[in-house]
C-alpha cells in the first residue's frame, strides 16, 4: 500500500496542505498514520485527484498566462480523437487544436462562452462560469 505525508499529497494534486486537511475534516478520506504524522493512501489520493480535476476552475485568474480572450464558440470540427473549436473573441477568430474528450468534458458547443488562453504558440479553453 502506498501512502503519501498530507504535505506531499496536496502538493502532487495542487492544492494546499489546509485544503487536504479540510476534506479530511468534511470527511473526503479517513487518514492513516505514516511515522507519527496524518497521511492518506495512494488510492485515496488518487480518487481524490480525479474529484479535483472533474472539478471546473473559476476562470482565468487561477493561471499564470496573461493573455485570456473570451469569446463565443462558432464551430466544432472533431475526428475520433481531435478536435478543432473556433471562437470569436471581438474582432478576433481563434482556433485550438484540442482533443475531443476536452470538447466533451467542457461542454463546448456552437453558441458556448469560453475563453481562449494564448501562451505563446499555444490556446488553451476555459469555459467561462
Amino acid at each position: 500500500m502506498v501512502v503519501h505525508k498530507l504535505s506531499d499529497a496536496a502538493a502532487l494534486i495542487g492544492v494546499s496542505d489546509d485544503t487536504l486537511r479540510r476534506w479530511q475534516q468534511q470527511g473526503r478520506f479517513s487518514p492513516v498514520d505514516v511515522d507519527g504524522r496524518a497521511g492518506i493512501e495512494g488510492t485515496e489520493l488518487a480518487r481524490l485527484a480525479a474529484e479535483h480535476a472533474a472539478t471546473p476552475d473559476h476562470g482565468p485568474e487561477h493561471t499564470s498566462a496573461r493573455n485570456h480572450l473570451r469569446g463565443i464558440v462558432t464551430r466544432i470540427t472533431t475526428d475520433t480523437v481531435m478536435a478543432q473549436v473556433e471562437l470569436v473573441c471581438g474582432p478576433y477568430r481563434v482556433v485550438s487544436l484540442v482533443s475531443r474528450e476536452s470538447v466533451e468534458a467542457l461542454g463546448l458547443e456552437p453558441g458556448s462562452v469560453a475563453w481562449a488562453t494564448v501562451k505563446s504558440t499555444n490556446v488553451s479553453l476555459e469555459v467561462s462560469s
